[in-house]
């Protein structure tokens, strides 16, 4: 790909870190999109189903969509997204959670982190 072909791309990294007061409500939120989602076979609707009922962070990863968004955004077609939940230990208080600081970034890790970690995790948009 020449330069002016791979700058129509860009990715977009975000950790997003949630406080679940309420996680019988996002079961339920995430039960009712299953539901829904007229598309979804029987089988795949099942373990969908299992799945969020039994974990709130996996009810999280199907009610957050990375096509919402920018599905409003004007110029841009989403390419590609990837996207995962999980429970952390998150102390707002630590240096390691602290967004304005420097964030370690290393030559040849794009996503800015020392350790790397977040690197599965992506959304690409196409700027047209």
């Amino acid at each position: 790909m020449s330069t002016v072909e791979t700058s129509r791309y860009v990715r977009i990294r975000v950790d997003v870190v949630l406080e679940v007061e309420d996680g019988e409500a996002v079961t339920r939120a995430a039960l009712r999109r299953i539901a829904a989602d007229a598309g979804l076979p029987e089988a795949e609707r099942d373990g969908a189903e299992a799945a969020v009922s039994g974990d709130t962070a996996e009810a999280l990863a199907y009610l957050v969509d990375p096509f919402d968004l920018v599905s409003e955004v004007p110029g841009v077609e989403l390419q590609q997204a990837s996207w995962s939940s999980e429970r952390i230990d998150y102390d707002p208080g630590s240096p390691e959670w602290d967004l304005d600081e420097d964030d370690g970034a290393v030559d040849g890790d794009d996503y800015g982190r020392a350790d790397g970690a977040g690197d599965e995790d992506d959304a690409e948009v196409k700027v047209g």
